[in-house]
């Protein structure tokens, strides 16, 4: 049996897509509290993850197509980053690509979920990343 909640979960939505943002915001909301910040490409995400007056997200969801930092050179960086390489991070994205996948991977994602095209299935992706992350994995305390 899952531990009583003492406080709400923090995720970070590094996704530059204003339609699939909402959908994910509001497949998170329909799960329970989630303080879900949304950034827009990995410039914003690293600025806001080294910001000491915000909250260190117990999950990081990344796109990978984004402008200025996109999804591959963040999850680089932040695997690499001694602070922020424990933070779990799921890449959701439309690519199916193979290296996509591998390179996700080879960056030390935690999990690689194809964004589905249909509306239904999406959310329940997205709740079903929430269930496990948030819910059923144990995660270390915070400092």
């Amino acid at each position: 049996m899952a531990a009583a909640t003492i406080r709400p979960y923090d995720v970070l939505l590094v996704e530059d897509d204003i339609a699939d943002a909402m959908l994910i915001q509001d497949a998170l909301a329909e799960r329970g509290t989630r303080n879900l910040n949304q950034v827009s490409d990995g410039i914003a995400a690293l600025d806001y993850l080294r910001d000491p007056d915000n909250e260190r997200p117990d999950l990081i969801v990344l796109d990978l197509n984004m402008p200025r930092m996109n999804g591959r050179e963040f999850l680089a960086v932040v695997k690499e980053d001694a602070d922020l390489r424990t933070i779990p991070v799921v890449v959701l994205t439309t690519s199916a690509a193979p290296d996509d996948v591998t390179g996700a991977y080879h960056h030390h994602a935690n999990a690689y979920v194809t964004k589905p095209v249909n509306l239904e299935e999406f959310e329940a992706a997205v709740r079903s990343i929430d269930a496990f992350y948030l819910d059923i994995a144990v995660k270390p305390p915070r400092d």
